[in-house]
Protein backbone atom coordinates (compact mmCIF):
# COMPACT_ATOMS: atom_id res chain seq x y z
CA UNK A 1 0.00 0.00 0.00
CA UNK A 2 1.65 3.39 -0.81
CA UNK A 3 1.58 6.46 1.27
CA UNK A 4 -1.04 8.56 -0.96
CA UNK A 5 -3.59 5.49 -0.20
CA UNK A 6 -2.53 5.49 3.17
CA UNK A 7 -3.41 8.83 3.79
CA UNK A 8 -6.86 8.41 2.11
CA UNK A 9 -7.85 5.82 4.46
CA UNK A 10 -6.72 7.76 7.41
CA UNK A 11 -8.88 10.54 5.96
CA UNK A 12 -11.70 8.20 5.30
CA UNK A 13 -11.52 6.89 8.80
CA UNK A 14 -10.91 9.96 10.20
CA UNK A 15 -14.49 11.51 8.62
CA UNK A 16 -16.25 8.11 8.86
CA UNK A 17 -15.58 8.20 12.98
CA UNK A 18 -16.90 11.75 12.72
CA UNK A 19 -20.13 11.25 11.05
CA UNK A 20 -20.77 7.85 12.70
CA UNK A 21 -20.19 9.89 16.43
CA UNK A 22 -22.60 13.02 15.04
CA UNK A 23 -25.02 11.02 13.72
CA UNK A 24 -26.13 9.26 16.88
CA UNK A 25 -25.60 11.85 18.92
CA UNK A 26 -28.09 13.51 16.76
CA UNK A 27 -30.25 10.51 17.31
CA UNK A 28 -30.17 10.73 20.60
CA UNK A 29 -30.52 14.00 21.28
CA UNK A 30 -33.73 14.03 19.58
CA UNK A 31 -34.59 10.97 21.52
CA UNK A 32 -34.71 12.45 24.53
CA UNK A 33 -37.98 14.34 23.27
CA UNK A 34 -39.85 11.22 24.19
CA UNK A 35 -42.55 11.22 26.34
CA UNK A 36 -41.28 10.18 30.48
CA UNK A 37 -42.01 5.75 30.22
CA UNK A 38 -44.17 5.05 33.56
CA UNK A 39 -41.56 3.16 35.19
CA UNK A 40 -39.69 6.82 35.42
CA UNK A 41 -42.73 9.09 35.80
CA UNK A 42 -42.11 11.61 39.13
CA UNK A 43 -38.52 11.42 38.74
CA UNK A 44 -38.84 15.46 37.57
CA UNK A 45 -41.54 17.68 38.04
CA UNK A 46 -42.15 19.58 35.17
CA UNK A 47 -40.29 22.63 35.64
CA UNK A 48 -37.02 20.38 36.54
CA UNK A 49 -37.64 18.34 33.36
CA UNK A 50 -36.94 21.39 31.08
CA UNK A 51 -34.27 22.33 32.66
CA UNK A 52 -32.79 18.96 32.32
CA UNK A 53 -34.13 19.39 28.48
CA UNK A 54 -32.84 22.90 28.36
CA UNK A 55 -28.83 21.21 29.95
CA UNK A 56 -28.65 18.15 28.00
CA UNK A 57 -29.30 20.66 24.67
CA UNK A 58 -26.64 23.09 25.86
CA UNK A 59 -23.93 19.96 26.42
CA UNK A 60 -25.01 18.30 22.88
CA UNK A 61 -24.94 21.94 21.11
CA UNK A 62 -21.48 22.74 22.64
CA UNK A 63 -19.56 18.78 22.23
CA UNK A 64 -21.50 19.23 18.38
CA UNK A 65 -19.32 22.57 17.94
CA UNK A 66 -15.81 21.19 19.85
CA UNK A 67 -15.58 18.04 18.15
CA UNK A 68 -16.32 19.80 14.79
CA UNK A 69 -13.40 21.91 15.74
CA UNK A 70 -11.31 19.22 16.42
CA UNK A 71 -11.93 17.33 13.43
CA UNK A 72 -11.46 20.45 11.17
CA UNK A 73 -8.45 20.86 12.37
CA UNK A 74 -7.21 17.38 12.45
CA UNK A 75 -8.24 17.39 8.81
CA UNK A 76 -5.91 20.34 7.76
CA UNK A 77 -2.87 18.94 9.63
CA UNK A 78 -2.88 15.58 7.86
CA UNK A 79 -4.00 17.27 4.18
CA UNK A 80 -1.30 19.91 4.65
CA UNK A 81 1.35 17.43 6.00
CA UNK A 82 2.03 18.90 9.18
CA UNK A 83 2.86 15.77 11.75
CA UNK A 84 5.59 15.52 8.71
CA UNK A 85 7.11 18.97 9.10
CA UNK A 86 6.92 19.19 13.24
CA UNK A 87 8.39 15.83 12.74
CA UNK A 88 11.33 17.87 10.64
CA UNK A 89 11.49 20.52 12.89
CA UNK A 90 11.96 18.15 16.08
CA UNK A 91 15.08 16.45 14.52
CA UNK A 92 16.89 19.36 13.64
CA UNK A 93 16.69 20.29 17.24
CA UNK A 94 17.16 16.77 18.97
CA UNK A 95 20.65 15.29 18.42
CA UNK A 96 19.16 11.77 18.96
CA UNK A 97 16.20 10.05 17.59
CA UNK A 98 15.29 9.30 21.30
CA UNK A 99 15.27 12.68 22.40
CA UNK A 100 13.13 13.78 18.29
CA UNK A 101 10.41 11.07 19.65
CA UNK A 102 10.06 12.98 22.72
CA UNK A 103 9.86 16.35 21.95
CA UNK A 104 7.29 15.09 18.74
CA UNK A 105 5.04 13.56 21.69
CA UNK A 106 5.65 16.41 24.10
CA UNK A 107 4.69 19.16 21.60
CA UNK A 108 1.30 17.17 20.38
CA UNK A 109 0.73 16.78 23.61
CA UNK A 110 0.85 20.32 24.89
CA UNK A 111 -0.24 22.20 21.78
CA UNK A 112 -3.78 19.43 21.92
CA UNK A 113 -4.18 20.69 25.55
CA UNK A 114 -3.49 23.97 25.08
CA UNK A 115 -5.98 24.42 22.62
CA UNK A 116 -8.91 22.31 24.36
CA UNK A 117 -8.64 24.75 27.25
CA UNK A 118 -10.69 27.66 26.15
CA UNK A 119 -13.78 24.66 25.52
CA UNK A 120 -13.11 23.38 29.19
CA UNK A 121 -13.37 26.99 30.59
CA UNK A 122 -16.95 27.12 28.57
CA UNK A 123 -17.99 23.71 29.48
CA UNK A 124 -16.58 24.30 33.09
CA UNK A 125 -17.91 28.02 33.89
CA UNK A 126 -20.21 28.76 31.66
CA UNK A 127 -22.51 25.86 30.78
CA UNK A 128 -22.19 24.14 34.22
CA UNK A 129 -22.39 27.77 36.00
CA UNK A 130 -25.69 28.16 34.26
CA UNK A 131 -27.29 24.93 35.48
CA UNK A 132 -25.79 25.41 39.16
CA UNK A 133 -23.46 22.62 38.59
CA UNK A 134 -20.12 24.37 38.79
CA UNK A 135 -17.94 24.15 42.33
CA UNK A 136 -14.62 24.79 40.51
CA UNK A 137 -12.88 28.48 41.12
CA UNK A 138 -10.51 29.51 38.80
CA UNK A 139 -7.71 28.51 41.17
CA UNK A 140 -8.59 25.14 41.43
CA UNK A 141 -8.95 25.19 37.79
CA UNK A 142 -5.61 26.70 36.99
CA UNK A 143 -4.21 24.06 39.71
CA UNK A 144 -5.71 21.13 38.18
CA UNK A 145 -4.36 21.91 35.41
CA UNK A 146 -0.62 22.65 35.83
CA UNK A 147 -0.79 19.14 38.50
CA UNK A 148 -2.09 17.45 35.08
CA UNK A 149 0.58 19.05 33.16
CA UNK A 150 3.28 17.63 35.56
CA UNK A 151 1.72 14.28 35.86
CA UNK A 152 2.22 13.86 32.23
CA UNK A 153 5.91 14.75 32.12
CA UNK A 154 6.80 12.79 34.86
CA UNK A 155 4.35 9.74 34.74
CA UNK A 156 4.03 9.95 30.99
CA UNK A 157 7.47 11.05 30.01
CA UNK A 158 8.73 7.85 32.19
CA UNK A 159 6.09 5.50 29.91
CA UNK A 160 7.30 7.31 26.46
CA UNK A 161 10.73 6.60 27.14
CA UNK A 162 10.39 3.04 28.12
CA UNK A 163 8.61 2.98 24.71
CA UNK A 164 11.21 4.46 23.20
CA UNK A 165 13.84 2.55 24.53
CA UNK A 166 12.37 -0.96 23.54
CA UNK A 167 11.34 0.26 19.95
CA UNK A 168 15.27 1.00 19.60
CA UNK A 169 16.36 -1.79 21.32
CA UNK A 170 14.25 -4.53 20.24
CA UNK A 171 12.41 -3.77 17.05
CA UNK A 172 10.21 -6.79 16.55
CA UNK A 173 9.56 -8.02 20.05
CA UNK A 174 9.49 -4.49 21.68
CA UNK A 175 5.23 -5.07 21.85
CA UNK A 176 6.18 -8.19 24.17
CA UNK A 177 8.10 -6.29 26.52
CA UNK A 178 6.32 -3.36 26.63
CA UNK A 179 2.89 -5.32 27.02
CA UNK A 180 4.78 -6.42 30.43
CA UNK A 181 4.97 -3.12 31.63
CA UNK A 182 1.84 -1.91 30.51
CA UNK A 183 0.12 -5.00 32.34
CA UNK A 184 2.39 -4.34 35.75
CA UNK A 185 1.14 -0.08 35.92
CA UNK A 186 -2.34 -1.31 35.30
CA UNK A 187 -2.46 -3.43 38.09
CA UNK A 188 0.05 -0.94 40.26
CA UNK A 189 -2.27 2.30 39.26
CA UNK A 190 -5.42 -0.24 39.80
CA UNK A 191 -4.07 -0.91 43.64
CA UNK A 192 -2.48 2.34 44.87
CA UNK A 193 -4.94 5.44 42.53
CA UNK A 194 -6.50 5.66 45.71
CA UNK A 195 -3.60 6.21 47.58
CA UNK A 196 -1.15 7.95 45.70
CA UNK A 197 -2.86 9.77 42.53
CA UNK A 198 -6.36 11.01 44.31
CA UNK A 199 -4.93 12.69 46.84
CA UNK A 200 -2.77 15.20 44.69
CA UNK A 201 -6.12 16.58 43.22
CA UNK A 202 -8.57 16.00 45.93
CA UNK A 203 -8.83 15.81 49.83
CA UNK A 204 -9.85 11.64 50.89
CA UNK A 205 -11.15 11.89 54.29
CA UNK A 206 -12.23 8.56 56.57
CA UNK A 207 -15.98 8.34 56.78
CA UNK A 208 -16.81 9.16 60.70
CA UNK A 209 -17.89 6.90 63.55
CA UNK A 210 -21.85 7.42 63.06
CA UNK A 211 -25.15 5.79 61.95
CA UNK A 212 -24.23 5.33 58.33
CA UNK A 213 -21.05 3.62 59.08
CA UNK A 214 -22.21 1.17 61.35
CA UNK A 215 -24.94 0.46 58.66
CA UNK A 216 -22.04 -0.32 55.74
CA UNK A 217 -19.97 -2.31 58.65
CA UNK A 218 -23.00 -4.65 59.02
CA UNK A 219 -24.20 -4.59 55.60
CA UNK A 220 -20.55 -5.84 54.80
CA UNK A 221 -20.41 -8.33 57.84
CA UNK A 222 -23.49 -10.03 56.39
CA UNK A 223 -22.13 -10.61 52.84
CA UNK A 224 -18.80 -11.45 53.96
CA UNK A 225 -17.07 -8.59 52.39
CA UNK A 226 -14.24 -7.30 54.43
CA UNK A 227 -13.70 -3.73 54.41
CA UNK A 228 -11.98 -1.41 56.44
CA UNK A 229 -10.98 1.67 54.40
CA UNK A 230 -14.53 3.88 53.91
CA UNK A 231 -13.41 7.19 52.58
CA UNK A 232 -15.45 10.67 51.71
CA UNK A 233 -14.06 12.32 49.04
CA UNK A 234 -14.74 16.30 48.59
CA UNK A 235 -16.26 16.32 45.37
CA UNK A 236 -18.24 19.05 46.22
CA UNK A 237 -14.92 20.88 45.39
CA UNK A 238 -15.30 20.55 41.87
CA UNK A 239 -19.05 19.81 40.94
CA UNK A 240 -23.10 19.34 42.55
CA UNK A 241 -22.66 15.29 40.79
CA UNK A 242 -22.31 12.36 42.71
CA UNK A 243 -20.78 9.75 42.57
CA UNK A 244 -19.29 6.50 44.16
CA UNK A 245 -15.99 3.98 43.21
CA UNK A 246 -14.73 1.15 44.14
CA UNK A 247 -11.15 0.88 43.61
CA UNK A 248 -8.25 -1.49 44.60
CA UNK A 249 -7.39 -5.41 44.78
CA UNK A 250 -7.12 -7.45 48.25
CA UNK A 251 -6.23 -5.82 51.12
CA UNK A 252 -5.71 -2.46 49.35
CA UNK A 253 -9.60 -2.33 48.22
CA UNK A 254 -11.12 0.83 49.36
CA UNK A 255 -14.88 2.23 49.13
CA UNK A 256 -14.98 5.96 47.89
CA UNK A 257 -18.11 8.04 48.40
CA UNK A 258 -18.63 11.67 46.97
CA UNK A 259 -19.00 14.25 49.73
CA UNK A 260 -22.44 15.21 47.58
CA UNK A 261 -23.64 11.80 47.49
CA UNK A 262 -23.72 11.40 51.29
CA UNK A 263 -25.72 15.06 51.15
CA UNK A 264 -27.93 13.95 48.72
CA UNK A 265 -29.01 10.36 50.02
CA UNK A 266 -30.54 8.49 52.46
CA UNK A 267 -28.55 5.70 54.87
CA UNK A 268 -30.54 2.92 53.14
CA UNK A 269 -30.00 4.22 49.66
CA UNK A 270 -25.88 5.11 50.29
CA UNK A 271 -25.63 1.22 51.59
CA UNK A 272 -28.09 0.22 48.52
CA UNK A 273 -25.37 2.03 46.09
CA UNK A 274 -22.77 0.25 48.26
CA UNK A 275 -24.21 -3.22 47.88
CA UNK A 276 -23.85 -2.47 44.02
CA UNK A 277 -20.46 -2.16 44.09
CA UNK A 278 -19.68 -5.10 46.35
CA UNK A 279 -21.94 -7.34 43.81
CA UNK A 280 -19.11 -6.27 41.46
CA UNK A 281 -16.33 -7.36 43.50
CA UNK A 282 -18.00 -10.28 44.24
CA UNK A 283 -18.66 -11.09 40.79
CA UNK A 284 -14.93 -10.47 40.24
CA UNK A 285 -16.28 -8.25 37.72
CA UNK A 286 -13.16 -5.44 38.14
CA UNK A 287 -10.47 -8.75 37.78
CA UNK A 288 -11.96 -9.83 34.78
CA UNK A 289 -12.30 -6.07 33.65
CA UNK A 290 -7.95 -5.85 34.12
CA UNK A 291 -7.62 -8.97 32.28
CA UNK A 292 -9.50 -8.11 29.26
CA UNK A 293 -8.48 -4.06 29.25
CA UNK A 294 -4.88 -5.87 29.08
CA UNK A 295 -5.22 -8.38 26.41
CA UNK A 296 -6.77 -5.72 24.58
CA UNK A 297 -3.31 -3.49 25.01
CA UNK A 298 -1.65 -6.57 23.98
CA UNK A 299 -3.48 -7.34 21.05
CA UNK A 300 -3.26 -3.21 19.94
CA UNK A 301 0.33 -3.43 20.46
CA UNK A 302 1.21 -6.38 18.54
CA UNK A 303 -1.09 -4.53 15.66
CA UNK A 304 1.45 -1.74 15.96
CA UNK A 305 4.67 -3.91 15.47
CA UNK A 306 3.34 -4.67 12.31
CA UNK A 307 3.45 -1.10 11.27
CA UNK A 308 5.95 1.19 13.32
CA UNK A 309 8.94 0.53 10.41
CA UNK A 310 6.74 1.44 7.85
CA UNK A 311 7.97 4.29 5.42
CA UNK A 312 4.72 4.20 3.54
CA UNK A 313 3.24 5.33 6.63
CA UNK A 314 5.37 7.79 7.70
CA UNK A 315 5.67 9.31 4.14
CA UNK A 316 1.61 9.57 4.29
CA UNK A 317 1.52 11.64 7.05
CA UNK A 318 4.24 14.12 5.19
CA UNK A 319 7.99 12.91 6.91
CA UNK A 320 10.84 12.67 5.15
CA UNK A 321 12.15 9.57 6.52
CA UNK A 322 10.93 6.43 8.23
CA UNK A 323 9.50 8.14 12.45
CA UNK A 324 8.74 5.94 14.53
CA UNK A 325 6.67 8.32 16.33
CA UNK A 326 4.92 9.16 13.07
CA UNK A 327 3.96 5.72 12.65
CA UNK A 328 2.63 5.45 16.20
CA UNK A 329 0.49 8.70 15.85
CA UNK A 330 -0.75 7.00 12.53
CA UNK A 331 -1.41 3.54 14.04
CA UNK A 332 -3.63 5.62 16.39
CA UNK A 333 -5.90 6.67 13.37
CA UNK A 334 -5.62 3.77 11.35
CA UNK A 335 -6.92 1.74 14.60
CA UNK A 336 -9.88 3.71 15.00
CA UNK A 337 -12.54 1.35 13.41
CA UNK A 338 -11.30 -1.34 15.44
CA UNK A 339 -10.92 0.35 19.05
CA UNK A 340 -14.89 1.16 18.19
CA UNK A 341 -15.83 -2.28 17.57
CA UNK A 342 -13.88 -3.48 20.97
CA UNK A 343 -15.13 -0.26 22.91
CA UNK A 344 -18.25 -1.70 21.88
CA UNK A 345 -18.14 -4.68 22.68
CA UNK A 346 -16.43 -3.98 26.31
CA UNK A 347 -20.01 -1.75 26.72
CA UNK A 348 -21.70 -4.30 26.12
CA UNK A 349 -19.92 -6.48 28.75
CA UNK A 350 -19.98 -3.59 31.50
CA UNK A 351 -23.73 -3.45 31.05
CA UNK A 352 -24.14 -6.92 31.61
CA UNK A 353 -21.84 -6.82 34.66
CA UNK A 354 -23.79 -3.46 35.83
CA UNK A 355 -27.28 -5.73 35.41
CA UNK A 356 -25.13 -8.92 38.06
CA UNK A 357 -24.34 -6.26 40.40
CA UNK A 358 -27.65 -4.63 40.55
CA UNK A 359 -29.15 -8.00 40.92
CA UNK A 360 -26.38 -8.74 43.78
CA UNK A 361 -27.71 -5.77 45.47
CA UNK A 362 -31.72 -6.56 45.08
CA UNK A 363 -31.03 -10.08 46.95
CA UNK A 364 -28.14 -9.29 49.36
CA UNK A 365 -29.58 -5.74 50.46
CA UNK A 366 -32.97 -4.52 48.89
CA UNK A 367 -34.15 -3.39 45.80
CA UNK A 368 -35.98 0.12 46.46
CA UNK A 369 -33.18 1.80 48.12
CA UNK A 370 -30.80 0.88 44.76
CA UNK A 371 -34.03 2.32 43.12
CA UNK A 372 -34.55 5.53 44.28
CA UNK A 373 -30.82 6.53 44.57
CA UNK A 374 -30.46 5.79 40.94
CA UNK A 375 -33.39 7.90 40.20
CA UNK A 376 -32.15 10.74 42.47
CA UNK A 377 -28.88 10.58 40.58
CA UNK A 378 -30.52 10.97 37.74
CA UNK A 379 -32.49 13.97 38.84
CA UNK A 380 -29.81 15.56 40.68
CA UNK A 381 -27.44 15.24 37.55
CA UNK A 382 -30.14 16.54 34.66
CA UNK A 383 -30.12 13.25 33.10
CA UNK A 384 -31.29 12.11 29.66
CA UNK A 385 -34.38 9.25 30.48
CA UNK A 386 -35.30 8.50 27.13
CA UNK A 387 -31.47 8.16 25.05
CA UNK A 388 -31.66 6.14 21.62
CA UNK A 389 -30.93 2.73 21.68
CA UNK A 390 -28.39 2.88 19.03
CA UNK A 391 -26.73 5.45 20.86
CA UNK A 392 -27.21 3.43 24.21
CA UNK A 393 -25.77 0.01 22.02
CA UNK A 394 -22.62 2.05 21.35
CA UNK A 395 -21.91 4.41 24.23
CA UNK A 396 -23.00 3.49 27.61
CA UNK A 397 -21.08 1.58 29.86
CA UNK A 398 -24.31 1.13 32.15
CA UNK A 399 -27.88 0.09 30.97
CA UNK A 400 -30.47 3.40 30.72
CA UNK A 401 -32.13 3.73 33.83
CA UNK A 402 -35.34 2.30 32.59
CA UNK A 403 -33.49 -0.54 31.70
CA UNK A 404 -31.65 -0.93 35.11
CA UNK A 405 -34.96 -0.64 36.78
CA UNK A 406 -36.69 -3.25 34.90
CA UNK A 407 -34.03 -5.36 35.27
CA UNK A 408 -34.46 -5.07 39.22
CA UNK A 409 -38.02 -5.13 39.71
CA UNK A 410 -37.79 -8.70 37.83
CA UNK A 411 -35.49 -9.91 40.71
CA UNK A 412 -36.71 -12.54 42.77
Amino acid sequence: MNSDTILYLILGITLFDFVFAKTLGILNNRSRKQPIPTALEGIYDKQKYQESQRYQTAVFNFSLLSSTVSFVVMLALLWFGVFGWLDAQVRAIAPVEYLASLYFFGILYFVSDLMSIPFDLYGTFVIEQKFGFNKTTPKTFVLDKLKSWLMTVLIGGLIVSIFIALVALFPQTFWLYFWLVAAILMVFLNMFYTSLIIPLFNKLTPLGEGSLRDAITDYSQKVGFSLNSIFVIDGSKRSSKANAFFSGLGKKKKVVLYDTLIDQHSEEELVAVLAHEVGHYKKKHIVWSMILSVAQIGFMLWLLSLMISSSEVSWALGANSTSMHINVLAFGMLFSPVSTVIGILMNLLSRKNEYEADEYAVRTYDRQPLISALKKLTATNLGNLTPHPAYVFVNYSHPSLQQRIEAMEKVA
